[in-house]
């Protein structure tokens, strides 16, 4: 922060030292219109500001957004997976690890999701996939089909298990710190610019300006949306499990 005020306080010395000096020096010419070559170079850079900051508001919550969905997928695909896998496993085992499977799916869909709002997981998610691996683990199977059933469902449960760690990550990623303050604040000075450059809108020449104010309003408020991946309008949702669940139904019971 410290380093920010300074780099901040060094550009605004550099131009008041550049503006001291011209006129001292008597180089230049006066420049006071609100359309003149000041305002016309400020206002574009200004501009240019806002929509960098803009962009990186938007571009990278929307990328971890993406991300995080594409991720719910993968976890209840391994889900899938597992269960169909587990159907292959001996009576009754099989049945015992496919209706945990079941469970977890719809613990994470109802119990756990909500908690996900607050970036965290429940520590019970983590206890039931790890009983689970270990139950599959330690199971004693005999027959090329059976050891290979087993090992496909441990392998399934390993990325179920990756992919609920990514899930953790995902919950808790924001978005660079001071970019939602800053996409405001710059926001704000791109508005009332005009204002400040000296010019005194009035009729229709406002109509534009609020236009834009309003527009910037919507998007200041979309990236205000976006940068809580798992608690908003725009956030992440469970449908991934729901189609899990879904998909259950037509998978063979083991028992």
């Amino acid at each position: 922060m410290l380093v920010c005020v300074l780099a901040v306080a060094a550009a605004v010395g550099v131009v008041a030292i550049a503006a001291f000096l011209f006129r001292r020096l008597g180089q230049g010419t006066e420049d006071g219109a609100p359309d003149g070559p000041t305002a016309g170079h400020a206002g574009s850079m200004l501009s240019s500001l806002f929509l960098l900051v803009f962009a990186i508001a938007i571009v990278v919550p929307w990328t971890t957004a993406d991300a995080a969905r594409q991720n719910t997928y993968a976890e209840s695909r391994a889900a899938v997976d597992a269960y169909w896998a587990a159907a292959r496993l001996p009576v009754p085992v099989g049945a015992q690890v496919q209706q945990q499977i079941r469970d977890y799916v719809q613990f994470v869909l109802h119990k756990e999701w909500p908690l996900m709002a607050e970036g965290r997981l429940s520590l019970e998610g983590d206890s039931r996939v790890d009983a689970l691996r270990a139950q599959v683990s330690g199971l004693v199977v005999t027959g090329d089909q059976a050891v290979a059933a087993k090992a496909e469902t441990l392998e399934e449960m390993k990325g179920l298990s990756a992919a609920r760690r990514q899930r953790g990550a995902d919950a808790q990623a924001e978005p660079p710190a001071g970019v939602l303050p800053l996409t405001i604040l710059t926001g704000v000075i791109v508005l009332l610019f005009p204002f400040m450059a000296g010019a005194r809108p009035r009729g229709r020449t406002l109509v534009p300006l609020f236009v834009m104010a309003a527009l910037l309003g919507v998007g200041v408020f979309l990236t205000w949306q976006i940068s809580r991946v798992f608690d908003s309008g725009l956030s992440v949702g469970p449908e991934a499990f729901r189609a899990a669940l879904s998909e259950f139904q037509r998978i063979p019971w083991s028992g």
